[in-house]
């Protein structure tokens, strides 16, 4: 400070712990390593709908984990035990019973070089990702170890006429041709490493079938996922072999038609020509059969 200046005093005034943790519009939560809850912020009580007081010292399987997770935490548990961290997907439990998708960052904090606890940051998955589902051209769709949608993007019904509400809750199976039910289970069933789990099917769009792609992502960053994310669309070479199919159906229909009615021609003319002329006829004829028959043994409709 420069002689002469008046010296103002500056006082700093640092946030407690727990004012942070309040703050923080994540869910966190801290455990002993026996899952006992010894921190739950405001966050946490917003997104699982327990008070801090009802949630502290409960088991945390008691009040977040959903049954059809409880493997996945245990092997998560394991990850942490061995001082990996995990980040990922993750199904919870509302108090009220509700299951929801949750993006969740898993530490350990050590002392000494030991684990003394767990803390773990999640917050709604569908709050984080629903706007660049919502906006995607491709429909996306959450689906459980069952099969069943616990999420689905309004694409579903602009691009295969599937109301929304009639979607959710339901097995995504409902929609896909019953030929394709085995490669949509090996699509699921994939090891989610692959850098490419996707594979075309039929799937229902108003009356009918279509063919489309599916693009499988696991929610959970480890191997052993519950739960995917479908994303859908029309397969562009599947469509284009269709149309090419359609078009050949109908040449094929129209070529036979003109075929025919040469056939019932050359018959009329056989019947008033003379003998030399209706023996070129009759060749005529029945190379017109030859041709009528070679077309509908190899292109069929």
């Amino acid at each position: 400070m420069e002689p002469g200046t008046t010296q103002t005093e500056v006082r700093l005034v640092h946030p407690s712990a727990d004012e942070l943790l309040r703050a923080l519009g994540h869910a966190v939560i801290a455990t002993d390593l026996e899952g006992t809850i010894i921190s739950w912020n405001a966050a946490a009580e917003q997104l699982y709908g327990w008070t801090a007081e009802e949630a502290v010292g409960r088991d945390i399987t008691e009040v977040t984990v959903s049954e059809i997770s409880q493997q996945a935490a245990a092997e998560i548990m394991g990850a942490l035990r061995e001082g990996r961290s995990w980040s990922g997907g993750f199904p919870v439990r509302r108090r009220g019973g509700e299951v929801v998708h949750a993006l969740v960052t898993d530490s350990g904090v050590h002392r000494d070089g030991e684990l003394i606890a767990i803390v773990g940051a999640s917050l709604n998955l569908g709050d984080a990702v629903r706007h660049l589902m919502e906006r995607s051209s491709d429909a996306a769709v959450l689906v459980d170890e069952h099969h069943d949608v616990s999420y689905a993007s309004p694409a579903v019904a602009n691009l295969f006429g599937w109301p929304v509400e009639a979607v959710v809750g339901a097995p995504l199976t409902d929609h896909i041709h019953p030929e394709d039910h085995q490669a949509f289970e090996e699509l699921l069933a994939a090891d989610p490493t692959w850098t490419e789990r996707v594979g075309e099917l039929r799937v229902r769009t108003e009356g009918s079938w279509s063919w489309v792609e599916v693009a499988v992502t696991d929610l959970y960053a480890q191997p052993g996922s519950k739960s995917v994310v479908c994303n859908i669309r029309r397969s562009e070479r599947l469509a284009r072999i269709e149309e090419r199919e359609r078009l050949l159906e109908a040449v094929h229909s129209e070529v036979l038609q003109d075929l025919f009615a040469a056939v019932l021609e050359l018959d009329r003319a056989l019947t008033r020509a003379a003998p030399p002329i209706a023996a070129r006829i009759d060749v005529a004829r029945d190379a017109v059969g030859r041709a009528m028959g070679t077309l509908r043994e190899v292109v069929k409709p």
